[in-house]
């Protein structure tokens, strides 16, 4: 059975959403650098640095029913409001981030943006009546966003264990619980948006004030010292806007923080103390769906430019798609792309069927294998538009910058391929002790 397989009533929502971002997202992309393009310094992260084309197509996105389509059916029963037209499995979905990822704009006027998504996914699954009313709700509606703070500055944020922000716990003579955040955290995404609301935060405990350790039996462990919580923005200071080479992604971005002696309560804890590692990978492992489907829709708009090319642009008296070299070209980029798509797919299915804690590897594998095959389709791209590839009159060059910095972004190449291994070891072990 085919993995692209698609039943009548969401293969007609797909072909809504490509006609969405053919004709409305990526004529628009020239309006909104054209908004963005004389703003400079702090200009560039107010609120009328927002292009207005966002909440215009936000609205019609809406009325097309192509609004939080990312909620997968587990969690529709929590939803509070805005609820998805149609519900869809993590390789349904997949499909249609590929239609997405064809425009820098479809995710975020759809509602579908990272790492807004992973955020409302954790507070659907975990969150308080309290922190769905004030964090989740305004989210779904799409007024505000939010970010995710987990790597920092002056560890090695690869190894999570590592994570150095600390959550001190103190313990009232009346045995009020309350806490104290302190750390730096960066590669803060979404940070400098102002409209960016609340962070989720990814701690150490710290229980030196304290004799409880809380109710968490893991609190032994490595992976049960880390707490994830809900933080104010105005609680958090800025320091500076992080750029990807060069690219500052105003006016949405990147930013350094400092968490100082911020106040919390145990109203702030997802799940509790302890936590946080199954918090964070509860919302990272679908992510990775999201964001590989994405990439191969960035790939196909830049596959469908290289062919254009190839077919109108001569050089030595023939066209470039006669000669040899760029069918050489031609041919990889179509195998990468199909490689990437039915990897990712097969990821995606697995997934609706076992779950994402049984198909680690899968998740792990895809994240490594994905992006280094788009990046190679569109890196061919800029090689056969020549200048016109590295120039901002075509998306290509910004294409190239994310999917190389998505082989960083939720962790590098080097700690999925590591978590591959093991698995495989371990299944390989396993068949020998079994002979």
């Amino acid at each position: 059975m085919s993995l692209s397989r698609l039943t009548p009533e969401i293969e007609a929502l797909k072909l809504k959403l490509d006609k969405f971002v053919k004709e409305r997202c990526q004529p628009a992309e020239r309006e909104y650098d054209f908004h963005m393009k004389d703003r400079v310094g702090r200009d560039r992260w107010v609120i009328e640095a927002i292009p207005p084309c966002i909440e215009r197509l936000k609205e019609e996105a809406k009325a097309l029913g192509l609004w939080n389509l990312f909620i997968p059916p587990h969690l529709y029963a929590h939803v509070p409001c805005c609820a998805p037209s149609v519900l869809l499995s993590y390789r349904e979905y997949g499909i249609l981030c590929e239609s997405m990822g064809k425009s820098f704009l479809a995710p975020e006027v759809c509602n579908c943006n990272a790492p807004d998504t992973g955020n409302m996914e954790v507070m659907l699954h975990f969150g308080t009546k309290k922190q769905k009313e004030k964090y989740l709700i305004p989210l779904l509606k799409g007024e505000i966003r939010s970010a995710f703070l987990m790597t920092e500055p002056d560890v090695a944020s690869s190894d999570a264990t590592n994570i150095a922000t600390t959550l001190k716990k103190f313990e009232g003579s009346n045995g009020e619980i309350s806490y104290i955040l302190n750390g730096s955290k960066w590669w803060s995404t979404g940070a400098m948006d102002p409209r960016c609301r609340v962070a989720l935060v990814l701690a150490r405990m710290d229980y030196s004030q304290c004799k409880s350790k809380g109710d968490n039996l893991s609190n032994n462990s490595s992976h049960g010292a880390h707490t994830v919580v809900v933080v104010d923005m105005n609680q958090v200071e800025i320091v500076r806007p992080l750029t990807v080479m060069g690219y500052d992604d105003a006016p949405h971005g990147h930013a350094q923080v400092e968490l100082t002696n911020i106040h919390l309560t145990p109203e702030n804890l997802i799940i509790g103390e302890g936590s946080g590692f199954a918090v964070a990978q509860a919302r990272l492992g679908p992510g990775r769906i999201h964001h590989c489907m994405r990439a191969i829709g960035m790939a196909v708009r830049c596959y469908d430019l290289m062919l254009e090319r190839a077919l109108s642009r001569k050089t030595f008296g023939k066209y470039l798609g006669q000669h040899g070299g760029c069918q050489q070209m031609i041919a990889d980029s179509a195998s990468d792309i199909e490689a990437a798509r039915l990897l990712t797919l097969s990821c995606a299915e697995a997934m609706d069927l076992y779950g994402a804690r049984v198909v680690r590897d899968k998740i792990a594998s895809i994240k490594v294998a994905v992006p280094a095959l788009t990046s190679r389709v569109v890196d061919r791209a800029v090689q056969i538009h020549g200048g016109a590839g590295v120039d901002g009159d075509l998306p290509l060059a910004r294409i190239l910058v994310g999917l190389r910095t998505l082989r960083i972004a939720d962790g590098p190449d080097a700690v999925h391929q590591r978590t591959v291994a093991r698995i495989e070891l371990k299944k390989a072990a396993e068949k020998m002790i079994a002979r």
